[in-house]
């Protein structure tokens, strides 16, 4: 073979491999899922989602492809389960949004009813969390695939409220969720639900002069540049699951199936771990943005809110709320 044609054969190795990865790294995914995000890019939630999307993309040799979209850039929370039911969309975070659903959600995300995360952990590991995860399949078509932890809820505001009296009235955001709007107007405040991208704008101009989140929330959400004092209610420990379209998830191949379903366990573990890192930094942090903590007469919120969500129940719903209290002492 001559130099020239030897050139020439090399040169056409060349182009062939050239196609070969072009064609690799320019292939489509077979499924592309897109997650709507209330939370910001820094915001453990969001660093889950994108940890899992780099696992099934890798483990699924490119076949699945999720893209993450925070700040509700895609939708409002309750307009994007709308969407996942639709099949626009694919994913997102919710739990007691999904009570306008199926009303056993109410129990993931009812203030008064958990004493701590041990609780929590016993109701969602209990026959009623598989109850609760199996309706939301069945009557929702949302598929959870873990859960993601909150920690408590906390009240802020711009004065010191250290008992329900301080309330007097209050113009609180809440979740759009039932039992939000029942436990605080018993407590003597005026809930206002709202979906999550509009609370900042709405403190800053004063439609509203107080809202409610974990730690991570209020410091993800930049709270503290429109809210003084955090009083340490801790109403509500909650929970968020990532859920899946059921009709999304059922396209997959069973092979598909189990990397999905097996890089999520994964991803639990490790937002879990995320959690845990954050809570106590992300306090004083707040601390640091000039935010005062105040504590708060507990039993007083405890002994006026409590009664009230328990009442606004049905009967069918006060029987499981007496078997979680049950199940959780």
């Amino acid at each position: 073979m001559s130099r020239k044609t030897y050139r020439l054969f090399v040169g056409i190795i060349w182009v062939v491999l050239a196609s070969a990865c072009s064609y690799q790294t320019d292939k489509k995914p077979e499924f592309l899922f897109k997650a709507s995000m209330l939370v910001k890019e820094n915001h453990t939630w969001y660093r889950a989602f994108v940890h899992f999307g780099k696992l099934i993309e890798h483990r699924s040799g490119g076949r699945m492809k999720l893209e993450v979209y925070p700040s509700e850039q895609l939708a409002k929370e309750l307009e994007a389960i709308r969407l996942i039911r639709a099949g626009v969309i694919d994913m997102t975070i919710s739990a007691g949004s999904l009570t306008n659903f199926a009303e056993i959600l109410t129990f993931s995300d009812m203030p008064f009813l958990l004493r701590d995360t041990l609780a929590m952990q016993k109701l969602i590991n209990s026959s009623i969390g598989k109850r609760i995860e199996r309706e939301m399949i069945e009557k929702i078509g949302l598929r959870p695939i873990g859960y993601f932890q909150r920690g408590e809820r906390h009240l802020t505001s711009n004065r010191p409220i250290l008992h329900p009296d301080d309330l007097n009235e209050l113009i609180i955001r809440v979740p759009n969720a039932p039992s939000y709007v029942v436990a605080w107007n018993a407590l003597g405040a005026k809930p206002t639900p709202m979906a999550f991208s509009e609370v900042f704008s709405s403190l800053q101009q004063g439609t509203i002069e107080a809202q409610e989140n974990p730690f991570a929330m209020i410091k993800n959400a930049g709270f503290s540049e429109v809210q003084k004092y955090l009083n340490l209610t801790g109403h509500l420990i909650t929970w968020g699951y990532p859920i899946i379209g059921e009709k999304q998830f059922q396209r997959l191949p069973q092979d598909l199936k189990t990397i999905f379903l097996e890089a999520a366990e994964e991803m639990q573990v490790y937002e879990h771990r995320l959690f845990l890192e954050n809570e106590t930094k992300v306090q004083q942090e707040l601390k640091n943005d000039g935010m005062t903590f105040v504590e708060v007469d507990k039993t007083a919120f405890m002994k006026n809110g409590e009664k009230a969500v328990y009442e606004s129940l049905s009967p069918e719903m006060q029987e499981v709320y007496q078997s979680i209290k049950k199940i959780t002492q």
